[in-house]
C-alpha cells in the first residue's frame, strides 16, 4: 500500500476520509473499505477514486481486475479537477507497475499529457520521479546516460521533499554503479540537506556522508560530519564506530597540512 501515501497529501476536509486514507496507508485496506461503505457523504468522484484505489490495492492484481481497474481511472482522468490529475496519474502507474509485463511506453505516454494538461500538479511532480527511477534502474542505455536522464527529470521538480526523495536515489545509484565519488557525494549531501528523510534515518546518511568524503579524500568535510554525528545523535551505538572514523579523519587533515 505504499503507493498510496502520495494521496495523503491531497488532505481530505472531511475527518472520516482521513480515516479510510489512514486505513489504507496502514495497508488495512479491509477496514478503509468498510469505512468507506458507512459513509453517506461525500463527492462522488472523490468516492470513486476512493474505490478505485482500494480495489488497486488488492494484492495481486489479476488480469480481470487490471482490466476493470483501468478503464476506471481513465474514465476519471477525463475530468478537469484534482482527483483527474491523480487518476491519470494512477493510470499510468497501473502500465508502470502493475501489469505483467509492463508497458513504459503507455505509461511514458500518460504521464506526458499528465505534465501537459497539469503542468504544476503534485502528481506531475511525483511522475517525474517515477519516471526517474525507471531510468535509473530499468533504462536502455549507458549509466552516464541513464543518470543524466534522471537529473534531467529531477530539474523539473519543484517540491523539496520529492527533489529529496530523488537526490537521494541518484546518489545511491551513482554508489551501485561505481562511479565516481565526486559525483554521488552532491546528490546524497542535497538528499541530507532537506529534512524528513523516508527509508532511511538521517543519521545513517550523515555516517555515510562522512564515510564517502573520507574515502574521496575529503578529510575536512568527513570530519564536520563525523562532529555532526558525535554531537547531534550521543546515543547511538555507532558512536563508538564513528569516534575511531572522526580520528582517522583527523589524521589524514595532519597528513595534508605536514610539509
Amino acid at each position: 500500500m505504499a503507493g498510496l501515501a502520495p494521496w495523503l497529501s491531497a488532505e481530505p476536509s472531511a475527518s472520516d476520509w482521513q480515516t479510510v486514507w489512514s486505513y489504507a496507508a496502514n495497508n488495512q485496506p479491509l477496514e478503509a473499505k468498510a469505512m468507506l461503505g458507512e459513509m453517506t457523504a461525500g463527492e462522488s468522484r472523490t468516492r470513486e477514486l476512493a474505490e478505485a484505489i482500494l480495489a488497486l490495492a488488492r494484492t495481486p492484481l489479476a488480469e480481470g481486475d487490471w482490466h476493470k481497474l483501468e478503464p476506471r481511472f481513465a474514465h476519471l482522468a477525463a475530468g478537469d479537477d484534482d482527483v483527474a490529475a491523480q487518476a491519470q496519474y494512477l493510470q499510468a502507474r497501473m502500465h508502470q507497475v502493475q501489469k505483467a509485463v509492463p508497458d513504459y511506453a503507455r505509461a511514458d505516454a500518460l504521464f506526458a499529457e499528465l505534465a501537459r494538461r497539469w503542468p504544476e500538479s503534485h502528481w506531475t511532480q511525483l511522475s517525474y520521479v517515477k519516471l526517474a527511477l525507471v531510468a535509473l534502474y530499468s533504462g536502455d542505455g549507458a549509466v552516464h546516460k541513464r543518470m543524466s536522464t534522471a537529473e534531467s527529470l529531477l530539474a523539473k521538480i519543484t517540491e523539496p521533499p520529492l527533489r529529496r526523495d530523488l537526490q537521494l536515489q541518484l546518489g545511491w545509484a551513482a554508489l551501485e554503479y561505481e562511479l565516481p565519488l565526486t559525483e554521488v557525494l552532491p546528490h546524497l549531501i542535497a538528499a541530507d540537506e532537506v529534512s524528513g528523510l523516508l527509508g532511511i534515518t538521517p543519521e545513517d546518511l550523515v555516517i555515510q556522508i562522512g564515510e564517502l568524503s573520507l574515502r574521496a579524500g575529503d578529510a575536512a568535510r568527513a570530519k564536520r560530519y563525523f562532529e555532526r554525528f558525535l554531537r547531534d545523535y550521543p546515543s547511538n551505538p555507532k558512536c563508538f564506530n564513528v569516534t575511531q572514523r572522526l580520528v582517522d579523519a583527523n589524521h589524514a587533515l595532519v597528513r595534508k597540512a605536514a610539509p
